[in-house]
Parts: structure tokens; sequence; C-alpha cells
């Protein structure tokens, strides 16, 4: 492989071990790969060149573990972390596979559960800091229902509220420097979600008594699937400050939760992100939420954790291309031509602006009638992908 595409720690590529760790199990097969420990994985992920591993609690520590247990696991994994020089920036809660959120955790209607719920994430919390983790994130898998009958809605949002509220009192009392990064899901596994994409977490956030403790992790495959905009989703969250984490995957519209190999499905998309990500300077974790298909041994699995790293260093080698086409940026510049003749009307509203755009007389059908190029633009930008510019 060419140097170019080398993944580097500077790039900091990292995956879940829940992503490598996949046994490849689906809800119509069992699993066709065997389970390898945490430990093994930290070294399947510095051999394949990544930066760091994350973690939900239970990926590390089993759930009905014993305190002995636990205190060997983490310490056999401090010694695999140092042996490879792998981190981990970012760790979170399965609050989503144990039959006792099957209602939900934070907005479930038995107050067992929720309070079960904020004791598992504290202890959680308490683990990804030991580990060194600086970004916790929350995924509400099963906060939804299947059924409005079942919840008011107002409820179960105050009912988040609260919860992150706590959390964030906790996190600040047990003095972590932790920031916490929202997950939305539009679809799957409940009937209907809560807080369903990226813009829903923006204006929840806003709610919080610490909002600035609070951003996002969008999710690629988790917009896509429900046929948005993934890149416009994440500007949104770099336009607010707020995108504290970002999980790299690739999905077909109207299909089931993929995680695809990151540009394994849309090109052209994740190009556009990684475009946008490298020019707004987003300093966090690349992190592939990802699964290798369900035909791959374990060879196949480091094959996966590869491509998603060259893939994205190979867009962000096209997207430096795109920004020193000569073509191309003509182009801009002929559709932003006229920027400068009004822009000092523009912006900041003053009074004088008021009126001398009202004074102003524009041409309405030569400013319809006038082409974009946009067909040329797009055009340029595929033969640019497809290596032919």
């Amino acid at each position: 492989m060419s140097d170019l595409y080398q993944s580097k720690p500077e790039h900091k590529f990292t995956f879940g071990l829940w992503t490598v760790g996949s046994t490849g199990r689906d809800p119509f097969g069992g699993p066709v790969r065997e389970s390898k420990t945490p430990v093994e994985l930290v070294h399947l992920l510095a051999e394949v060149g990544a930066y760091g591993v994350n973690f939900h609690d239970n990926d590390l520590v089993p759930i009905d573990a014993t305190p002995t247990e636990r205190e060997r696991i983490v310490k056999d994994f401090k010694k695999a972390l140092k042996e490879t020089g792998l981190v981990v920036p970012m760790a979170t809660t399965n609050l989503f596979f144990d039959p006792a959120f099957k209602d939900g955790a934070f907005t479930s209607n038995d107050p067992r559960v929720r309070a079960y719920a904020l004791q598992k994430t504290m202890n959680a919390m308490d683990l990804g800091v030991e580990l060194g983790a600086k970004i916790y994130v929350f995924w509400g898998g099963r906060e939804g229902t299947e059924t409005d009958a079942s919840k008011d809605p107002v409820t179960a949002i105050q009912r988040t509220r609260e919860a992150v509220n706590f959390l964030c009192e906790y996190a600040i009392h047990q003095g972590y420097k932790l920031k916490f990064a929202l997950e939305a899901k539009a679809n799957e596994p409940r009937g209907d979600m809560y807080n369903a994409t990226t813009g829903h977490m923006l204006a929840f956030i806003a709610t919080l008594d610490h909002p600035e403790m609070v951003g996002v992790n969008p999710e690629v495959a988790h917009e896509q699937m429900a046929g948005l905009n993934f890149t416009h989703a994440v500007a949104q969250a770099l336009d607010a400050d707020k995108l504290f984490h970002i999980d790299l995957n690739d999905q077909a519209f109207g299909r089931y939760d993929q995680d695809f190999r990151f540009g394994a499905v849309n090109l052209k998309s994740a190009f556009f992100l990684v475009k946008l990500l490298e020019e707004h300077g987003y300093l966090g974790s690349r992190h592939f939420d990802a699964h290798a298909y369900r035909t791959e041994d374990y060879e196949g699995v480091k094959d996966f954790a590869r491509g998603c790293m060259r893939t994205y260093l190979i867009l962000k080698e096209k997207a430096r291309q795109w920004k020193q086409d000569k073509e191309i940026q003509a182009l801009l510049d002929e559709v932003n031509s006229d920027r400068d003749e009004v822009s000092p009307l523009l912006g900041i509203y003053s009074l004088e602006k008021a009126n001398n755009l009202k004074a102003r007389t524009f041409d309405r059908k030569a400013l319809g009638a006038r082409g974009l190029s946009y067909e040329r633009l797009d055009q340029l930008t595929v033969e640019l992908l497809l290596g032919v510019r």
C-alpha cells in the first residue's frame, strides 16, 4: 500500500471492541467467527494500524462478572494497551441488550429500571475514565416505543433530560473531564425512537443544565437509513460546535442497520463528508462503527479495518485535489461571481442596509434565467473520484 494511505496515529482512527469483535451473527444465522477476547482485539487493531479502541462497558467486562473477574479483565486490558500503544478515547454503556431494558433505560416506565440505568452508567463512566476516555457516548437503543399508548412522549423527553443532567452532575462531582456525546438513530431497534436525528439531539442539548458538556455523536448509517443527508447533519453539529465524536460506516437507504465498511456504498457521500471534516478542522477521533461482512474470517476482518482507514485517507487526498482542481475552482468562482457586488448589503442588520435593500432594483428574470453549471461541477467531481482527472 502507498504510504500516502497508510494510517498513522495523528489520523486518530479508532474502532470499537464490538466492531472488529463481531462474530457475524445476525437475526437469521449464528456466529461465523469465534469470539476473541478484548486483549486479542487490541492486538488485532494494533496490527492493522489503528490509533485507539473504544468499548461499551460489557464489551470489556461481562454484565455478570464478579469484582475479582473485573479486576483481572481490566488489568489484562491495560497491559495490552501499554504493549500496543493504543489509547481509549471514548467509552459508552450498553443500555439496550439486557432484557431489563426492553422498555428503555432512561425512558422506562419502571423507576427501578431508570435507577439501574443510572447506576450502570456511573459504574461504566468510572471504568471509562480509569482507562483514559475523554468522550462518553450515549446511544439510547431502546429509548422509544412500539405503541404510543405506552408512554407520554413529553414525559419520556423529561426523563431523558433528568438522567443526562444527573450524570453531568456526577461527572462534575467526581472531577471527571468528560464530554458527553448523544447519538441519534431514526430507525431500530424500537418501532419508533425518541430524539431520532442529530437535529433532535441538538435541540435537546439546549434544554440541559450543562449544555456546554454535551454534544453529539452522529453516525452515517443512522441518518442515511432514513434517507437523510448525513453531511448536512454533521455540518449542523460543526456549526453549533457540538461535534464531539463521529461514527463512520456506510448504509443503503431503506435497509436495516447495515454498518458496512466506510465508503462501501455511497462513495460520493463519503467524499463530501471527509471533505467537510477536513476543511472545517474536526479534531476528534474518526471512529469506525462498522462490521466486516458475515462472509469473512478474521483475516477478512483485518481487511475490513484496513479498508475503512484507507478509504478515508484516499478521500482526504481527493478532497485536497478537488480544492486544487483549476476547472472545478473556476466554476465555483463563476457561480459566486456576483457576491462582492451585494455583499455590503448582507450580514448583520442595520437600518441603512435595510433601506438600501428595499430601494434596490433586482432583475428577477435574469436571476431565474442564469445557469449555474452544477451538472458540470458534479460531473467533474465524479471524474475526480473515478481517477480520470
